[in-house]
C-alpha cells in the first residue's frame, strides 16, 4: 500500500458515509495550527502532506520528520476550507501522534548509543497493515529497520530450529534457492548455539536473551574465526542494558518495544 492509498483509507475509515457536520456547518476559509503538548520527536509529516494534497489543504511544517519538538511549540500550519479541515483533523492528528510516539521512543534508545557503532533495530512486531508506517517512524527517530517481512531475510528462530535436523545442510540448501543478496540469520540462546550457527554458514547471529558475559564470548569467537559475520542482540532489551550491550562490539540491538511500547505524543489542532 503506497502513502496515498494509506492516508485515503485512514480518512475513509473516519468519515464513513460522510461528515454530518458538513451538512449543517458553515463552510468558511480557515487557518489552523498543530501544537505539541509535550516534548518529543516528530514523525508522519510526509503522510499528512499527502492527505492535505488530496484534500486541497495547504500545509507548512515548521518541524520536519526527525526534528525534536518542545512542549508548546507549533509543528505545522494549515489553510483550507473549514469543513475540510474539520473532516481531516482527527486523521491528521492520529497519524502524527502515533508516528511521533514511535520516533520519540526510538530516539531515547538512539541517544543511549551515541558515540557507539551499534545500531538500534526494530522488529516485525507491528500492527496489522501499519508495518511500513510504523517502521518509517522508527527511521524518523534515528533507528534502523530490520526486515520488512519473511521475504526480506531468512531468519531461523527457535521455533524453526525445532523442525530442522541439520542446520548446516539447511543453510547450504538455502544458498541455492534464495536470491544471492539475501542474508541468513540464526537465533541463538547460548554460546554453543551461536558457534553452531557461525560454523553452519550464517551471515548474522542473534544472541537472544543472553547475558552480557555470554555475549562477550560470542563476540570473541566471532572476532577470532568469522570477522565478517554480524551479531545482533535481542530479547529483554531495556534502556539500562543497551549501553552495556553496545560496549561489547555488538553490531545491532533489536527491540520490539520501539513500536509496541511507544506512547502517543500529545498534539492538538487549534483553529485561529
Amino acid at each position: 500500500m503506497n502513502i496515498e492509498e494509506f492516508v485515503q483509507k485512514a480518512l475513509n475509515e473516519d468519515v464513513g458515509r460522510g461528515d454530518l457536520f458538513s451538512l449543517v456547518g458553515q463552510n468558511i476559509k480557515a487557518k489552523a495550527v498543530i501544537k505539541s503538548k509535550e516534548d518529543g520527536v516528530v514523525a508522519g509529516e510526509i503522510y499528512v502532506k499527502k492527505l492535505c494534497k488530496i484534500l486541497d489543504i495547504k500545509c507548512k511544517f515548521i518541524k520536519k520528520d526527525g526534528n525534536e519538538v518542545k512542549n508548546g511549540e507549533i509543528i505545522a500550519n494549515f489553510k483550507g476550507s473549514s469543513t475540510t479541515l474539520l473532516k481531516a483533523e482527527r486523521t491528521i492528528l492520529n497519524m502524527l501522534q502515533h508516528a511521533s510516539g514511535i520516533a520519540t521512543q526510538t530516539n531515547r534508545y538512539v541517544k543511549i548509543l551515541e558515540n557507539s557503532k551499534t545500531k538500534i533495530l526494530d522488529t516485525r512486531k507491528t500492527r496489522p497493515h501499519l508495518r511500513v508506517f510504523e517502521k518509517y517512524a522508527v527511521r524518523c527517530g534515528g533507528g534502523v529497520n530490520h526486515r520488512l517481512g519473511l521475504d526480506d531475510c531468512l531468519m531461523i528462530k527457535d521455533t524453526h530450529l525445532k523442525t530442522i535436523k541439520n542446520l548446516k545442510t539447511l543453510i547450504k540448501k538455502a544458498r541455492i534457492v534464495m536470491p544471492f543478496t539475501s542474508k541468513i540469520e540464526v537465533e541463538s540462546e547460548n554460546f554453543a548455539m551461536a558457534v553452531e550457527a557461525m560454523e553452519s554458514g550464517a551471515d548474522i547471529v542473534m544472541c537472544d536473551n543472553m547475558s552480557i558475559k555470554e555475549m562477550k564470548k560470542v563476540v570473541k569467537y566471532r572476532d577470532e574465526n568469522f570477522p565478517m559475520l554480524l551479531i545482533e542482540a535481542s530479547g529483554n532489551i531495556e534502556e539500562d542494558r543497551i549501553k552495556a550491550i553496545s560496549e561489547i562490539k555488538i553490531d545491532a540491538i533489536s527491540s520490539g518495544s520501539l513500536i509496541h511500547q511507544a506512547k502517543w505524543i500529545d498534539f492538538s489542532m487549534k483553529f485561529q
